[in-house]
């Protein structure tokens, strides 16, 4: 019985953002319900797969739920979640909302069936401003936030991070808002509307450290966190592959030099004096501390490094990150036999509940394929089950 035990979610969202942001909430308990669309979620069809429409990342973001097959651009399948919202705390978007209003899924809507629901809408830009009805990708929001160019002013070509954070800070965001919204309603007994947008919530993550200077009236500098855009702010090379460390603070850097049989190196060199000078001199201290790195291997760094308890992990590949030995002990990733995938490796919810472990139940479903369970608990009968099947309004599995 997980921490939002209870709390039932309507999911209208795809891709990634929105289904992480509910893969969450399942895990903690919820019971979140999939509204796909006929052609289902695109995430899907991201390879490699073993059967159609069950790709690996659609697999690691859309456990605990359940999937149900609706034609929302139907008046009969419109008919269907508005019988639904009645029975739900939260529903969730990432269709534009000029789309919703034309699907007559309107906040005012939605709040007439149900003056308790939570409506959480992940939207690419703040709605008042004049990117409103703009589309919104991770690249996209990546670039607006300024990633590219933080690489560019560490001294490389402009870059995405390559993986989807932004679509996954922002869904972790809306976690955040959602159950703030939930804990307000146990006060208030009222839902409201809640706006979760990327351009303007990655950017204020990106600027918490770069903003610097600009934080100031008139500024003190153009902006930019010196320690994070320094060029030599990277895996060091070793001797026989790379490690990560950060020696931080004046502790660190004594014990470090104690180790390496320089106690007096701190002192001897202004640069490396006290926290202040390491961050004016921090390029020259980067550089020197990477020529360093090669003269030891990685396992010789890492010992060295325990010894001084100075922060450091080896530098995980996709493929050894599996064989870490701190993830084994903990039972991080989790083989299970998946109802229609065979054999399959899942990772762990990371927080830990005392009372009420957070463990996730179902594994990603095939499309559709609670639809007839989910109605049935939602009161509809036989009978009108089966006339929705019929008139392709609903899309049930084959065989049903």
């Amino acid at each position: 019985m997980g921490p939002l035990e209870g709390l039932r979610v309507l999911d209208l969202s795809s891709v990634l953002m929105g289904p992480y942001a509910t893969q969450i909430l399942g895990d903690y308990g919820a019971e979140v319900i999939k509204i796909e669309a006929p052609a289902g979620d695109l995430v899907r069809e991201i390879l490699p797969a073993r059967s159609p429409g069950m790709g690996s990342m659609y697999l690691n973001s859309n456990r605990s739920k359940e999937s149900v097959t609706l034609d929302l651009k139907t008046e009969e399948g419109r008919a269907v979640l508005m019988r639904m919202v009645p029975e739900a705390d939260v529903l969730i978007t990432n269709v534009r909302p000029r789309k919703m209003d034309r699907l007559g899924l309107t906040w005012d809507a939605l709040r007439g069936a149900n003056p308790r629901l939570i409506y959480a809408a992940l939207v690419g830009f703040d709605q008042r401003g004049p990117y409103a009805g703009r589309p919104a990708y991770d690249d996209l929001i990546q670039g607006g936030a300024g990633i590219p160019y933080s690489f560019m002013r560490a001294g490389q070509r402009p870059a995405y991070v390559p993986a989807a954070i932004a679509d996954r800070i922002v869904g972790m965001s809306a976690v955040n808002a959602i159950l703030a919204a939930a804990l307000e309603r146990e006060r208030s007994g009222e839902g409201q509307k809640i706006e979760i947008p990327m351009f303007e919530t990655m950017l204020s993550m990106i600027l918490a450290d770069h903003l610097q200077g600009l934080t100031f009236v008139p500024p003190l500098d153009e902006g930019g966190y010196k320690r994070h855009l320094s060029p030599d702010r990277r895996p060091y090379e070793t001797k026989d592959g790379h490690v990560c460390a950060l020696i931080y603070n004046d502790g660190h850097w004594q014990r470090f030099f104690a180790e390496l049989g320089r106690p007096d190196m701190p002192a001897a060199d202004p640069r490396y004096a006290s926290f202040a000078a390491r961050m004016e001199h921090i390029d020259e201290v980067y550089a020197e501390l990477g020529q360093l790195m090669k003269t030891k291997t990685t396992d010789e760094w890492l010992d060295l490094f325990d010894r001084a308890d100075v922060p450091a992990l080896p530098m995980h590949s996709y493929a050894s990150a599996l064989e870490d030995p701190h993830l084994k002990a903990i039972g991080f990733f989790r083989e299970s036999d998946h109802p229609t995938e065979g054999r399959i490796r899942q990772m762990a919810v990371p927080a830990a509940f005392s009372r009420t472990p957070a463990e996730p139940e179902k594994p990603a479903p095939v499309q559709g394929a609670d639809g007839r369970r989910v109605l049935e608990r939602m009161g509809f009968s036989d009978a009108e089950i089966a006339a929705l099947a019929d008139a392709g309004v609903l899309r049930l599995p084959e065989g049903e």
